[in-house]
């Protein structure tokens, strides 16, 4: 069995799309960001950085004890080696999926972070900061998109791995960023293979938010100032 601490946000959705692929038995712990669960001991125990998702697999191949695994490419590298399943082991495809999964961590994740937090989610509407990471997430669906054209399937090549359940939740949210697929279509033919995946569905399907106001509290567990107080303790 494994635990899941989870919340249904990008970063949450690789671990559960992940491991209902794979169909591994799990057991759902949700962490409600909003709230401040991040920053709780115990969860700090397993994940170091407050940040969702993390596991913690009762029964590791080594035959231990109890392992825990924090950060998504992490935890998709480690599910994937406990499986045998979507990340090669042939040296060089498999250096390609980590390759693209690297870029999603380094690169489409955060920048579309970023994007979303000011033209979303900030207070203080700062032009600079929008066009600054709008730009810089455009080019990377450019370079996503491109990629997808020379393989003409996924995004490390010909078959799915967990290079696509990185990179797709993120590309979920184009819309509400203000992108439009119709611009990219290679991501577009891409988007609608993966999102027709019936193991994908269910994942994304995993704990809801419970519909709660998006008032200072949150704001301040999710956005920076509660971590920033749990650091000077």
């Amino acid at each position: 069995m494994i635990d899941l601490h989870y919340a249904p946000t990008p970063n949450g959705w690789k671990i559960s799309i992940m491991l209902e692929e794979l169909g591994l038995p799990y057991n759902l712990i949700p962490v409600n960001i909003r709230a401040g669960d991040q920053f709780k001991p115990e969860f700090l125990a397993i994940s170091p950085n407050n940040r969702i998702p993390a596991i913690v697999d009762h029964a590791p191949v080594d035959g231990g004890g109890p392992f825990s695994v924090f950060e998504t490419g992490a935890i998709l590298i480690y599910l994937a080696d406990k499986t045998g399943r979507f990340l090669p082991a042939e040296t060089r495809a498999r250096s390609v999926v980590l390759q693209w999964l690297m870029w999603q961590m380094s690169g489409l994740g955060p920048m579309l972070g970023q994007h979303g937090h000011f033209a979303l989610y900030a207070q203080d509407k700062i032009p600079y900061a929008i066009e600054r990471y709008r730009d810089e997430a455009a080019r990377l669906y450019h370079v996503l998109d491109t990629q997808l054209g020379k393989t003409g399937g996924y995004v490390a090549g010909g078959d799915y791995s967990i290079a696509d359940i990185a990179c797709f939740p993120w590309t979920m949210t184009h819309k509400a960023q203000g992108f439009t697929l119709d611009d990219y279509p290679n991501i577009k033919r891409w988007y609608a293979l993966v999102r027709a995946r019936p193991k994908v569905q269910a994942g994304l399907a995993i704990g809801k938010f419970v519909k709660e106001p998006f008032d200072e509290e949150a704001r301040r567990n999710m956005f920076g100032q509660a971590a920033k107080e749990a650091a000077r303790k």
